[in-house]
């Protein structure tokens, strides 16, 4: 039996429909090798064993199939294959074995889709603080307020580096900056883009939200701008009365969301979707429901705090330590942060009805929002039990409001108890993308806290690694996963490239700078825009931009000091990206993985992806078993991309396929992108 030929996957040729929905009929699939002399059964616990019919034959493959009546519960299953010498093998998600492995079985949830516009979706992560100041009228002014031990400050020279305490620097960037590099955008490719917080917040990233009814007027339109910046000595917020003014006036808040409303329709008028993020495990200790900070105190139209008053409206929204009060009011913080109160879901349903709405807010008309990211998602609530609930509510209310809107978490571990169909649609792809792409191109750990000279270069370890985790997902899920090289919590991945572990307090800025290798970065790129998922840039990732870890990792986009051909490279790929539908909707396979060099395919039955990575310092010859794409024996493939230590390269040429396999020669870090003609 020729075990290299089979295989089934969860995509449109291998299950029909891809998405089913309750009680519907489903058609399954496993490709085998021509004329094997095989019996295919597919088995599932809650059904008898389905023996499969050959249903057609292409190339040099059978295809086997049945049917299977779907109910409203989740329909899990697996293929046994019985060789005409009566051995049994089982094949699942991560391939051909000898065993059975239950938890590597394939996973249909009747009724669960994920939007399609997310599949394959290029997604841009901008941090907006650090993207552009378009306009300088809503900046930050230094002794606005005092924020975390210290007066706020307005950091005047945009290429400026980070400091290490940096949550309170300000270097102007705003929505208007982003609206002004639209063009920018949609030059690149991009198709979504994904905002770190935008709700009114003290600090620069905004993972402390104040209002969550309002997008912050320091990112927008200041309307009604007075009062004064606090004086030299003075940390009483009390006192900060222009920094009251910008975030409790109404005027300035309805013209905030009017300007996010406009935003977010200009956005739609030139094909670019818009994400945001919901930070709604904790909030900010500026919150205007806690206001420790007296920032909402007599502003019209805000009760007492919290904080303020036992008997506040607020009062059950947080956790609050009674024994201790009111000497000493402590409450409960997310891992600990007096800075960051928990939210009390559990005693407060005023609050967990007030959070509902919010998520239905902002995914309808005027915002029309495209989807949330969810901070912190599995830290939600004080239980497991708790958190379940409350995610499978937040999806019935998203969905019922907006049924197009992706709900995308934030989640390190095992997704796979949200990821039943009733809670998230997918996940930031750290386990089974991130973590081990970094670990075989760069031998560090995503923190850069971290080098292992075995991990460097490991094919094996790459492929076992990324088969295992992929199979915690879904497919509905694995196909819009955002798959990151770097985001606002890690180092940058050009940065990883130079083995240097560390961090800004240790080693400053410079050194995060130093021995990076911009051709490892583009094969990182090669990667993440032919693999499964959502390709996620973080910006400024195309432009060059190094940093070790939050909160280096957050410096400015480098406008007019940028590495152009790095920039050109992106774009390019991102081409090849969108103009594959093998590539965003197809079929994935590695191929041959070995030492310092991986090969995989992406296809369909009408297209064939080759994708060869050689992560070396030497030169290798490889010969690569792409017949198990699909490709004809005997065919040629075109060169769509390449790229190596020199530069890269879109010129097409062709390579010849002879008996199924494709012989390559590769420099040292080249990567080549190949399409049979």
């Amino acid at each position: 039996m020729n075990i290299q030929a089979i295989y089934s996957d969860g995509t449109a040729e291998y299950r029909t429909p891809m998405e089913p929905e309750e009680n519907e009929l489903v058609t399954i699939r496993l490709r085998a090798y021509h004329q094997e002399d095989i019996q295919v059964f597919l088995v599932s616990g809650a059904k008898e064993n389905i023996q499969m019919k050959l249903e057609r034959t292409r190339g040099e493959f059978d295809f086997y199939a049945c049917d299977v009546q779907l109910g409203t519960e989740e329909f899990r299953y697996h293929f046994e294959i019985v060789g005409d010498y009566g051995g049994i093998y089982y094949y699942d998600r991560v391939g051909l074995w000898r065993d059975y492995r239950e938890h590597y079985e394939f996973s249909i949830m009747p009724g669960f889709s994920t939007p399609s516009w997310a599949k394959g979706a290029v997604m841009y992560q901008i941090l907006v603080d650090r993207f552009c100041n378009g306009d300088t009228s809503n900046d930050v002014k230094s002794n606005e307020y005092f924020y975390v031990g210290a007066p706020v400050q307005q950091v005047k020279d945009w290429n400026a580096m980070p400091a290490n305490l940096d949550i309170g620097r300000f270097y102007g960037g705003d929505l208007e900056g982003v609206r002004q590099k639209f063009h920018y955008l949609k030059s690149l490719g991009v198709e979504v883009i994904y905002f770190n917080p935008l709700f009114v917040s003290p600090s620069n990233h905004k993972y402390d939200t104040s209002d969550y009814d309002y997008i912050d007027p320091h990112f927008t339109v200041i309307k009604n701008d007075g009062g004064e910046c606090l004086k030299q000595g003075d940390f009483n917020n009390a006192h900060a009365t222009k920094y009251k003014m910008r975030v409790t006036n109404k005027e300035n808040l309805e013209a905030s969301n009017k300007f996010f409303a406009d935003f977010v329709e200009e956005a739609h008028s030139k094909g670019i979707r818009v994400i945001i993020d919901g930070v709604f495990n904790h909030c900010g200790s500026f919150n205007k429901w806690l206001n420790r900070e007296k920032i909402y105190s007599k502003a019209e139209g805000y009760p007492a705090g919290a904080y303020e008053a036992k008997d506040s409206p607020y009062n059950s929204f947080f956790k609050f330590n009674e024994d201790k009060w009111p000497d000493n009011k402590s409450y409960d913080g997310w891992w600990s942060h007096d800075t960051l109160p928990k939210l009390n879901y559990e005693e407060s349903p005023k609050l967990y009805e007030y959070i509902m709405n919010i998520g239905k807010k902002w995914v309808s008309p005027p915002y029309n929002v495209d989807g949330w990211r969810l901070d912190v998602a599995a830290d939600l609530g004080h239980s497991e039990e708790f958190n379940h609930k409350f995610w499978r509510d937040f999806r019935e209310a998203v969905k019922e409001a907006n049924p197009n809107a992706v709900i995308l978490a934030e989640h390190y571990g095992n997704p796979s108890a949200w990821l039943d169909g009733t809670q998230w649609d997918t996940i930031m792809n750290y386990d089974a993308f991130m973590e081990p792409l970094t670990y075989f191109l760069t031998g560090m750990e995503k923190h850069s806290d971290e080098f292992q000279q075995s991990a460097l270069g490991d094919g094996d370890r790459f492929k076992n690694t990324m088969l295992h985790f992929m199979a915690r997902l879904k497919t509905p899920s694995l196909y819009c996963a955002m798959n990151q090289l770097s985001n606002h919590d890690h180092s940058r991945f050009l940065t990883r490239t130079n083995h240097k572990v560390g961090r800004i307090a240790t080693m400053g800025t410079q050194a995060a700078n130093e021995g990076v290798s911009i051709p490892v970065l583009k094969l990182a790129e090669m990667v993440q825009f032919t693999w499964p998922g959502a390709p996620t840039l973080y910006y400024g990732d195309e432009a060059g931009v190094c940093g070790f870890t939050d909160p280096d990792c957050r410096r400015t986009f480098p406008w007019g000091n940028c590495n152009y051909d790095l920039i050109d490279y992106t774009r390019d790929i991102i081409m090849v990206h969108k103009l594959s539908r093998a590539i965003k909707e197809g079929s994935f396979r590695f191929l041959n993985c070995g030492q310092g060099y991986i090969s995989y395919a992406r296809f369909t039955a009408d297209e064939q992806i080759i994708v060869v990575i050689n992560a070396n310092s030497n030169n290798i010859d490889v010969d690569i078993p792409v017949w198990i794409a699909g490709t004809p024996l005997n065919c040629n493939l075109e060169r769509l991309i390449m790229s190596n230590e020199v530069g890269y390269s879109i010129m097409p040429t062709d390579i010849k396929v002879e008996g199924g396999n494709l012989h390559v020669s590769l420099t040292p870090q080249t990567g080549i992108v190949y399409k049979r003609k």
